[in-house]
This record gives structure tokens, sequence and C-alpha cells, in this order.
């Protein structure tokens, strides 16, 4: 199948790019960072989420996976919810082909327990996921993936500080993060082998919720 995953450049994105590859899918990456893939069924775009006279136009995905976001930057907003608006409504909407779209959220749009505007932006593609769930039917499915904690670059501030680590490891059940490639595992299953769930929003976060509250440096 021919993939299209945002922000493949590092994380979450990087990881299931990989993951599909593996599987021996065609990829598209998309990001506005330089690739850090080198593969043969690999072909990456620089592009911006947040600008759709950046899309390449000649893409029509079977799976698309909205992975680019940002964190505490002012463009929460634009970035994390509008952007993935953007792509989801150029590449999945009206096209035929599309099979499934996987979105990728927070524990934060369950729980609100993150910086104000990122957490907003999440609880949005919540609600975002669900709108085109219904507007997919019955052709393709829409769901989406809302990790807790995963051992990304992004959460190095929390990550390299022993004290907050520690606190962090006190509210979670599993004791424990997720990898980058634990994810890239489950988008795989919803995107692929999910054919009948639809419409729903996956908390992955190794039991966090349940005991909510935002951890972070000064």
């Amino acid at each position: 199948m021919l993939i299209l995953i945002t922000g493949t450049s590092r994380g979450i994105g990087k990881a299931a790019a990989e993951y599909f590859l593996d599987k021996g899918h065609d990829v598209h990456g998309l990001d506005i960072r330089p690739a850090s893939i080198v593969h043969r069924n690999y072909v990456h775009h620089i592009a911006d989420v947040t600008d759709p006279s950046s899309f390449p136009e000649d893409i029509m995905p079977e799976v698309l996976i909205n992975n680019a976001g940002i964190q505490e930057t002012g463009r929460d907003i634009d970035v994390n919810l509008k952007g993935m608006i953007n792509i989801t409504e150029h590449y999945a909407i009206g096209n035929d082909r599309i099979r499934s779209v996987v979105n990728i959220g927070s524990a934060a749009g369950h729980t609100g327990s993150e910086f104000p505007e990122y957490a907003a932006s999440k609880g949005g593609v919540i609600s975002y996921t669900r709108n085109v769930a219904l507007r997919l039917a019955p052709r393709a499915i829409c769901n989406s993936i809302d990790p807790g904690g995963v051992t990304t670059e992004l959460n190095r501030p929390v990550m390299d500080d022993e004290r907050l680590w520690n606190r962090i490891m006190e509210l979670t059940p599993l004791k424990r993060w997720a990898s980058p490639e634990e994810i890239a595992e489950w988008i795989y299953f919803v995107a692929v082998n999910n054919r009948f769930m639809t419409g729903q929003n996956l908390l992955i976060d190794g039991g966090e919720a349940g005991n909510a509250e935002f951890v972070w440096t000064e």
C-alpha cells in the first residue's frame, strides 16, 4: 500500500515510517525538516502542514498517518489541529483510494494535563477524528492513537531530570514510558490490521491518566 506520514524526520513519525517500510509498504514522508530515512521505498517531501500550497500534489495514499506536531510554541493549535485538518481534507476526503486515517493525538486530549494550547489542540484531534470517521464511512475508517509519555527527543527536559522523572514514574502504574517503535506498532495495527473499529480514540499511556498530573520543568 501507499502510505503518507507527516512528521517523519524524528520521533514517532520516523519510527512509524520505518515500521511500514519493514512491512513492505511504499512510504511518503512529509516534514519541514530534511529526510532522516534512506530506503528504496521511501520518498521525502519538504512541506509545512499549515501551508496547503506546499503540499505535493501527486500522492493518492491508501493510508494517512497524521503525526506532525509541536509543543508550547504558540502555534500548537495551528500545527497540531489545523495542520492535521489541512492534510486530511487534502489527501483523504474525496480520495477514493483511502482506506484508513490514523491521527496521532495525546493523553493530554483526554486529561487536559499539559500546556494549555497543546492540551486544547489534542482535544480537538479527538473530536476531528470522530468527524472524519463519520464522513469516510462506509468506505474507510479513521481513529486516533493518543499516547502518554513516549521516549522521544521532545521529552528530554523531563527524561533527563531525575527528580521529575521519578515523579512521573510514581504516577505511571506500568513504571515506564513507551518507545516510538512501540507506538508505531499500534499505528500499524489500527491502520492496517483493523478494518471494523472507527471513530475511536485509543489512550495508550501505561495507566498514567488515572493519576493525571502534568510534570515539567519550571
